[in-house]
């Protein structure tokens, strides 16, 4: 049904008979009804190119959750002087929370099947394991043992550090994911998704330090695991922005988050094998604090939700 203001049905209305023998003779006057319209759909298009461009700020902003995990992780572990299978142990330990935090939500909630979740997330494991095959036999120079870590400044690279590269892969496919979802709400969110940052940011701690800690473990620089963390911060506002510009919906976008959430099993599950052939006590002690860290992370950005406003519009999105 379409409503017309009554101004605009008055004047209609109300015009005089010499206008009525103007469009008689020929003349078209313009009519006040369809000014009236066009005005509307005007201030429409505005309405809607204004909540286009707040949507892509304010995806920018989505990705300074990831930056400051990754600044948290490394001043954390440059004050505590971190070992190498404690940083893999944390980041190991994050990557498992985000792994099981949105499909046993979806699964809690009825929302997808246990047949339809198994077979996601092992595609998902599947494609991860092909992936990083392949890029395990285009880049080895060499073989690692055990107990070697990448001090070297060599351009030739570790197997740990393809497989830390390779699953900090995994975890942006997780960040694209969810970027997408958050593109979907954030030109109809509450404050025009400005306010999302603050759950959206919370969200994106763990993912930061997930990737600061596993680079930082398998290269001992810092400024590369910064580099990395900043990097992944990219992916979930870039996706966000290509869903608005697709102006897709949220069907669908379930599944591929269950997918992506595959991918983390197995690109971290071989990095705490390693670890825990080097030091167990640390490696473990590094998991708990990982899962600790995550857990504490996303708790807080679903007491945020449940007491603001901020996530009416994305709750599958950083829930």
């Amino acid at each position: 049904m379409v409503y017309t203001p009554v101004n605009c049905l008055l004047e209609d209305h109300n015009t005089r008979p010499g206008q009525r023998s103007l469009s008689a003779s020929g003349i078209r006057p313009s009519s006040p009804l369809a000014d009236c319209n066009a005005t509307e759909n005007s201030s429409f298009s505005d309405d809607s190119s204004f909540e286009d461009k707040s949507g892509f700020l304010v995806s920018l902003l989505f990705g300074l959750g990831p930056l400051l995990g990754g600044i948290i992780l490394v001043a954390f572990a440059l004050a505590f002087h971190l070992q190498h299978s404690i940083l893999m142990g944390m980041a190991s330990g994050v990557a498992f929370v985000l792994a099981v935090w949105r499909p046993l939500q979806l699964l809690a909630s009825l929302k997808i099947g246990l047949f339809s979740l198994s077979l996601f997330l092992i595609a998902g494991s599947a494609l991860y394991n092909m992936a990083a095959a392949s890029v395990l036999r285009l880049f080895r120079h060499r073989k690692s043992s055990i107990n070697e870590i990448a001090h070297s400044s060599s351009c030739s690279f570790s197997a740990l550090t393809l497989q830390s590269f390779s699953a900090c892969g995994a975890i942006s496919l997780h960040a694209l994911a969810e970027g997408l979802a958050l593109g979907v709400a954030a030109p109809k969110a509450y404050g025009l998704g400005r306010h999302m940052v603050i759950p959206v940011s919370l969200h994106g701690l763990p993912r930061g330090a997930a990737i600061a800690s596993c680079i930082f473990g398998a290269t001992n620089s810092w400024k590369a695991a910064l580099a990395a963390a900043a990097l992944s911060g990219l992916a979930g506002p870039a996706s966000a922005i290509g869903a608005i510009l697709a102006g897709i919906d949220y069907s669908g976008l379930d599944y591929l988050m269950v997918f992506a959430c595959g991918a983390l099993v197995p690109s971290f599950g071989t990095i705490l094998q390693r670890a825990l052939k080097l030091e167990a006590r640390k490696s473990i002690l590094g998991l708990l604090m990982g899962i600790g860290f995550a857990s504490f992370c996303l708790m807080s950005t679903r007491l945020v939700c449940l007491h603001t406003p901020y996530c009416n519009s994305a709750p599958e999105a950083v829930t």
